[in-house]
């Protein structure tokens, strides 16, 4: 009979078989990052998916419903309309113009490309900050998939994280990008599936989707309040999340990775509906999970971050239980993977390749990528040890980081050919340091990444107008780069 340790088993080895598979497909650098842009709509959305919503996604959201009510869907909210934008106004214009910007692989390319920075000021600098907040943010998965293996098997924490890590860490390393974005496909459709069934089994538990209503506002009618306890700064915090997509590096790498423009209306349409059910699955976890706890009082609820893996041990047989953890274990792997694969390959490709060995071959840059992988996962897995690490806390830190260090250079340089070499890089530093500056003082208590956005916008655009002066080859290039992107889209 299958047991729960079965499925995780059978579920792990056929993700480290999709990176064998993959590996016989990558023999360039190209295809070690970026797939050789050759990924369909379908793929491109439940890969930019699956890589978007990490472990936070059935622990870290379902524990703040859970813990304070549906007000923490404002989350939710935000994320889907900041998600939508990052489809409709980056996405098709930055496969573009990253392909015809020197066909750059990687943001740091990207930008060097984009301004003309022959001495790669702007990639050493992209590259600094993309190591200090993905190495934050890969530790957050590693958080995410300890917990996971601590609550399920009874394991010690350390042990847990170890065998979490270490998954996700040998099919990326074997694969690269073909590995992680077909892991990715397979990872969001067990997301949904999971997300989907669990909320409608646990009504069904409680006994009416009516009493689990009255069993939530038992515990405090403001449960139910979308505006309860949200002051205007909270709202504009947790709505505010859904600025961070437009700097995220291992999801605008999923649009870099399009085999082209064409099909990106229908991806976007494809990864928008399935991050809205994925979204209201885990609202819903969290916000009936108070039923379920109040209909099962013999059960121990300490961190409200496990309430998905509780329910799930509870509710369901241990072969079915098996699956819809696995979902948890596919949440971190799916973005834990991205996460590892763009570090290491902004080490290998903006360090190692440019200035280390300019002249190294392929087949060396390939396993420059993977040892630099596994560097970037040990630093992570010592920040991981930390047993009191929150999942949320982490990612928060991280997401407000990228978002406001590149989420303004990245959508200011798809549309203003004005904007200056100056411009962006003073606006990526203004950015990563206010968020950093923000979450020491706790300003407000407002969101780091709100402040950290606009202040990074804010000195692009200033900056960017006292610096216009030697800008011609800029904008010279900005205006070809356009052109061709309005012929691409002509063609779809």
């Amino acid at each position: 009979m299958f047991t729960t340790t079965t499925i995780f088993v059978v579920y792990i080895f056929a993700m480290i078989v999709i990176g064998i598979i993959a590996a016989r497909s990558t023999s360039s650098l190209t295809d070690y990052v970026l797939g050789g842009r050759s990924l369909g709509k379908f793929i491109t959305a439940l890969s930019a998916g699956a890589s978007d919503m990490s472990g936070w996604l059935l622990m870290g959201l379902p524990g703040a419903l859970y813990v304070a009510g549906i007000s923490q869907a404002w989350i939710a909210i935000g994320l889907t309309i900041g998600q939508w934008c990052n489809w409709k106004f980056v996405a098709a214009r930055l496969r573009s113009f990253t392909q015809n910007a020197s066909d750059a692989l990687t943001l740091p390319d990207y930008f060097a490309a984009r301004f003309k920075d022959n001495k790669r000021i702007i990639a050493v600098v992209s590259a600094i900050i993309i190591l200090i907040f993905f190495v934050v943010y890969c530790a957050s998965g590693m958080v995410s998939g300890a917990r996971l293996f601590e609550q399920t098997f009874g394991l010690d924490y350390r042990n847990a994280l170890l065998i979490g890590a270490a998954s996700t860490i040998l099919y990326v390393c074997i694969g690269g990008f073909l590995a992680v974005s077909w892991t990715d496909a397979v990872q969001a459709s067990l997301m949904i599936f999971a997300l989907v069934i669990t909320p409608v089994v646990i009504i069904f538990d409680v006994g009416s989707l009516s009493e689990a209503n009255a069993l939530v506002a038992a515990k405090s009618a403001d449960m139910s309040n979308m505006l309860s306890g949200v002051t205007s700064i909270g709202l504009i915090s947790l709505a505010g999340w859904g600025l961070g997509y437009m700097g995220q590096p291992h999801i605008l790498v999923r649009f870099m990775s399009a085999a082209s423009v064409r099909g990106m209306g229908g991806a976007r349409r494809i990864s928008i509906s399935w991050m809205i059910f994925c979204l209201l699955g885990a609202v819903l976890v969290g916000y009936y999970g108070v039923a379920f706890a109040a209909k099962h009082p013999e059960l121990s609820i300490d961190n409200p971050e496990q309430i998905f893996i509780i329910v799930t041990q509870t509710l369901f047989t241990p072969w079915l239980a098996g699956i819809l953890l696995s979902a948890i274990l596919a949440a971190v792997m799916s973005t834990l993977s991205c996460q590892l694969l763009v570090s290491s390959t902004t080490l290998t490709a903006d360090f190692y390749a440019r200035v280390i060995r300019p002249h190294a071959s392929q087949s060396e840059l390939v396993w420059v990528g993977r040892f630099m992988l596994l560097l970037v996962a040990a630093i992570a897995y010592v920040i991981a040890l930390d047993p009191n690490s929150g999942i949320l806390k982490l990612v928060a830190y991280a997401w407000a980081g990228f978002g406001a260090a590149f989420g303004p250079c990245v959508l200011i340089s798809v549309f203003w050919k004005k904007m200056t070499l100056s411009g962006a890089i003073c606006g990526m530093i203004a950015g990563a340091a206010t968020v950093i500056i923000w979450e020491i003082g706790q300003f407000f208590g407002l969101y780091s990444l709100v402040p950290g956005f606009f202040v990074s916008a804010f000195v692009i655009y200033v900056v960017s107008l006292m610096t216009q002066k030697n800008n011609d080859e800029v904008e010279v290039l900005f205006t070809s780069l356009e052109r061709k992107f309005w012929e691409e889209v002509k063609d779809r």
